[in-house]
């Protein structure tokens, strides 16, 4: 373990609970506490008010204080995968600037309708989780250019998505979509759009409608492409794999 000034590192430290030394350090700006035994976070954490980055994986949380969403400088990083996680609080949506949120690898059947408030954010992982829909005002976080959504239980994705015009990357793999969403269509900046493992079956006309598209997945699908249209596809210079 290391406590050196403004950054507490208890990276795989055997602990099975959090040490009182950490709330003896007001003034940290990180605190690592990843790869470790915790079942629980003391609402204390809402003390340490300068942090900007919490690394919680892979522990055994099965719940998120409360005061995570009043730290007013968390900013850049908060990791809560690989624990039990079953609900995330919804004082979540008062981290407005926080950029990079990780809740993959947990049991958790749905996200806070307060994520839309997350504005902030440039990237989401959600992997692994037991999501059957994201929330309706998804949409709102026009920042994000990462959405990382593997191994889940989606069959659409909100009318809202169309909105994510500064998306990038979106990683679909391993649910249960039947259709590429339509709220896709038009998105100015998507470059890879990863399907495999779904249960798509045709692929949409309008998918030349994504402009920036290099890589396209559709791997473990079966499915059927127009000729004229994948021709299209690949003249741009678009990969398909199939």
């Amino acid at each position: 373990m290391t406590v050196d000034g403004s950054v507490l590192n208890y990276w795989r430290a055997g602990l099975h609970a959090v040490p009182d030394e950490v709330w003896r350090h007001p003034e940290a700006e990180v605190l690592l506490l990843p790869d470790n035994h915790l079942t629980a976070i003391s609402e204390r954490i809402g003390d340490l008010t300068r942090l900007h980055t919490i690394d919680l994986g892979h522990n055994l949380l099965t719940s998120v204080p409360a005061r995570i969403g009043t730290l007013p400088h968390l900013t850049r990083f908060l990791y809560l995968h690989d624990n039990r996680l079953t609900e995330l609080p919804d004082t979540l949506g008062a981290l407005d600037r926080l950029a990079y949120l990780n809740v993959g690898e947990n049991p958790l059947t749905a996200l806070p309708s307060t994520l839309a408030a997350m504005t902030g954010l440039v990237e989401l992982r959600a992997q692994h989780n037991r999501l059957t829909a994201l929330p309706d005002g998804i949409g709102a976080l026009s920042a994000l250019r990462e959405l990382w959504l593997r191994g889940n239980a989606l069959t659409t994705l909100p009318d809202s998505a169309r909105d994510l015009t500064e998306l990038r990357e979106l990683e679909l793999r391993e649910n249960a979509f039947a259709a590429v969403p339509e709220a896709l269509r038009g998105l100015p900046r998507l470059r890879r759009l990863d399907l495999r493992g779904n249960r798509l079956r045709e692929l949409p006309a309008w998918i030349t409608e994504l402009p920036a598209l290099e890589k396209l997945d559709l791997r473990w699908n079966g499915t059927r492409i127009a000729p004229a249209l994948l021709a299209e596809l690949t003249g741009r210079g678009c990969v398909v794999l199939r």
